[in-house]
């Protein structure tokens, strides 16, 4: 009787060992999952906000610097300055 009962214990621990390897592997391979969403999203949000901080220079400086508007102008709508020649080029 002892001998039956040893072996259910031991069958037991061996079911319940194989058990909690199955949950660590699928927790550890669900949180390696999770870091490497977590480093794509930090990548994204450290580009969103170098973008955002060129964005609001170039927003300072269309409101402070008239020779930077005036220059803006120039290049991306093609005015020119009286008595200057344009020159545009297809591509």
């Amino acid at each position: 009787m002892q001998r039956v009962v040893m072996i259910v214990m031991a069958l037991v621990f061996v079911a319940m060992a194989a058990g909690s390897t199955t949950v660590y592997f699928q927790t550890k391979a669900e949180y390696d999952q999770r870091k490497q969403t977590e480093r794509v999203v930090k990548e994204r949000l450290r580009i969103a906000e170098n973008r955002l901080k060129e964005q609001e220079e170039t927003l300072q400086r269309l409101r402070t610097d008239p020779d930077y508007v005036s220059l803006v102008i120039r290049r991306r709508l093609g005015y020119a300055k009286p008595d200057e020649l344009v020159f545009r080029f297809e591509n």
